[in-house]
């Protein structure tokens, strides 16, 4: 019986979903979704109430993110338009700089403080 090509080079017989991995790395790959997900909602909640025409442009950049760095470019631009000392502001940039940390956990801005 003739094998396909690809089950050849990669050792992989014809049992389940070829090239599918072994089970630690899909729930890698749903554990890295999951967090990009909450990611993308922290980001949809922290642009929601930008009611300028940078605000809309935002909403749609935010949407239309398939991938952490995505949001991870965007994040300048959330972050000057949620500047001030408005409560609800500072509550919308401290949830989501704690989601940022969470995933990308070097990109805060460099500074002279470091942890001990």
């Amino acid at each position: 019986m003739n094998e396909p090509r690809h089950y050849v080079q990669t050792g992989l017989q014809r049992a389940g979903l070829p090239g599918a991995g072994l089970p630690n790395d899909r729930l890698a790959r749903v554990a890295a979704r999951r967090a990009f997900v909450d990611l993308k909602q922290d980001f949809i909640h922290a642009v929601a109430a930008l009611e300028d025409e940078r605000g809309e442009w935002l909403r749609g950049q935010v949407r239309r993110a398939e991938e952490p760095e995505d949001l991870l470019m965007l994040r300048g631009h959330v972050f000057a338009c949620l500047a001030g000392r408005d409560a609800g502001r500072t509550e919308r940039r401290r949830m989501l700089r704690r989601s940022l940390d969470s995933l990308f956990p070097d990109s805060a801005p460099r500074s002279g403080f470091m942890a001990f």
